[in-house]
């Protein structure tokens, strides 16, 4: 290997690490500025009784003041649970059906620029809902419209990400590399819990400012930063040895090289038509005009400037895939409502835990806040696992599967003992983030990655974004309905979330035992089964 080839590699595992770092850290800011309202919940509606002690002449009398006296209007209501439910809902469905739009949109649109305004357009309406406390405001429909809004605007971030790491990284090891990169999803929802925990009983508005504007200020690293594509890094250069500029690279006999030129997900292929440059023996050019360009003399002697490159395309870039052609992958369908359960159980306890764990510890919204980060943390773990399992045996469908059937019953065991002390709360809060997140994380990414270059393409790479939006826009609506249930039912016990989350579970169980039984009867490992064969784009 040549040392040109040795740095040309060595560039390239460089670059390849900062996206993966830079990625990473651009979702990171997107969850982190999700994650403040379910901090919020527990202020915005609170039980302030208190004994207030009246001392008239040396004796003292006590009366109660209106349990919801300091709860934030309007959600000082009974109905509060719904209300709240209802800005969870009115978010995730504005996500869900923009999601459905923001990967068709994100195959026709450099995706630095789209993802960028995203995130900045996001930072705003996160810090707009911040000054609904500061300047006081109590009207619901404010809330409800800046949720909508945000919802919309955060559809930009996860098709571009994924379509970019898909991009930069190939099938090889694919389970494990975007299992331990998903886990932005777990470190954004730890760093928004800690920092809405710091104000969140002070001045509940810069829960959502702060993540506001670091989502903005990532937005900006991700203008001046993000590569979308391995080969945007291929520019065609013009260089010669003697100094002449010349389209492509000029041998040491002045003969042009094709260059095979990509721009991110687009292949095209050249025809050239080389007039060589007149030349000594060294392969240097004899003769120059005032300009410096290389030139040769006709019959008369006259000097002509040479045309050194004429290309002419022969192939015409593939087109952007439709979304019933997205739909015909195979394993495209069934992943997508798959993935609509898994995701409706997994953001129900992203937006309902913290409360969930007020009520039933007995904890205040900090402590609840910092508590509820143990599940995201089991949820890197299980993230990492599903991702390594799943490479190593070769079958998305079946580890899925397999996590998704363990998730169940733990669950109910969560619901049973979550009132016996901190000790097992805390256990089972890591396990079944774990078991939760596992199958949420491995369809979002890697099957998401897999399903994006199929076979069926025909190496089409630009198919990735709008697989991955189909994906994750048909779990996010499970993600609307999930929290929405969770208020309605919760004002039944909260024994029947526990009931709906498992059965969710199931069903998302029983969606892929088409796709697993298929994998079973491949039978060879290594390759991720019928479902999901892939092609090295």
């Amino acid at each position: 290997m040549t040392p040109h080839a040795v740095s040309g590699r060595a560039r390239g595992g460089t670059y390849r690490a900062f996206t993966f770092i830079l990625t990473f850290l651009l979702y990171t800011s997107f969850h982190l500025s999700r994650k403040p309202i379910s901090i919020v919940k527990s202020e915005l509606h609170k039980n302030c009784s208190v004994m207030a002690e009246l001392s008239e002449g040396g004796s003292s009398s006590q009366q109660p003041q209106i349990p919801t006296d300091c709860s934030w209007r309007p959600f000082d209501k009974s109905n509060y649970k719904q209300l709240l439910g209802a800005m969870d809902y009115s978010f995730l469905c504005a996500y869900a059906v923009g999601m459905y739009l923001s990967g068709i949109i994100g195959e026709r649109l450099p995706i630095r620029l789209y993802l960028t305004v995203g995130m900045v357009t996001s930072g705003i309406f996160t810090c707009l809902f911040g000054f609904g406390y500061i300047y006081n405001i109590h009207s619901l429909g404010f809330y409800i419209f800046i949720q909508v809004a945000n919802g919309l605007v955060q559809t930009t971030g996860w098709p571009s990400v994924v379509t970019c790491i898909g991009n930069w990284f190939g099938k090889g090891r694919r389970g494990l590399v975007m299992g331990v990169w998903n886990s932005h999803t777990s470190v954004g929802n730890i760093l928004g819990s800690l920092i809405a925990g710091c104000w969140v009983s002070s001045n509940w508005g810069l829960s959502f400012i702060v993540p506001g504007l670091i989502i903005i200020a990532m937005g900006i690293v991700c203008f001046f930063f993000l590569i979308e594509h391995p080969n945007d890094l291929r520019n065609v250069y013009t260089h010669n040895t003697s100094g002449t500029n010349t389209r492509g690279r000029t041998g040491r006999n002045g003969q042009v090289d094709a260059l095979l030129q990509y721009k991110a997900g687009k292949t095209q292929s050249w025809d050239t038509e080389l007039l060589l440059p007149q030349s000594d023996r060294e392969g240097v050019c004899v003769e120059r005009d005032r300009e410096g360009v290389c030139v040769e003399r006709d019959r008369e002697g006259v000097c002509v400037p040479l045309q050194q490159l004429v290309v002419v395309k022969s192939e015409t870039e593939p087109s952007a895939i439709s979304f019933m052609g997205a739909l015909r992958i195979p394993g495209v369908v069934e992943f997508s409502l798959c993935l609509l359960f898994a995701k409706l159980v997994s953001y129900t306890f992203l937006f309902w835990l913290p409360m969930y764990i007020t009520k039933t510890a007995h904890l205040d919204a900090k402590k609840a806040g910092d508590l509820s980060t143990l599940f995201d943390v089991g949820g890197i773990v299980g993230g990492i696992l599903a991702g390594v399992v799943s490479d190593k045996l070769g079958k998305r469908a079946s580890t899925c599967a397999v996590m998704l059937l363990l998730a169940a019953p733990t669950l109910y065991v969560f619901s049973m003992i979550s009132e016996l002390g901190l000790g097992p709360t805390i256990v089972m809060l890591l396990v079944c983030g774990g078991l939760v997140n596992g199958p949420y994380a491995l369809i979002t990414t890697a099957v998401s990655a897999d399903l994006g270059t199929h076979k069926s393409l025909k190496g089409n790479a630009r198919a990735l974004s709008t697989v991955t939006a189909i994906i994750d826009g048909t779990g996010s609506v499970g993600a609307a309905v999930g929290p929405l249930l969770a208020g309605l039912l919760s004002a039944r016990g909260w024994d029947q979330v526990f009931y709906m989350l498992m059965a969710a579970d199931f069903l998302a169980l029983l969606l892929l035992l088409r796709l697993v039984m298929k994998e079973m009867k491949s039978g060879k490992s290594g390759k991720p089964g019928v479902a999901v064969e892939l092609k090295e784009h």
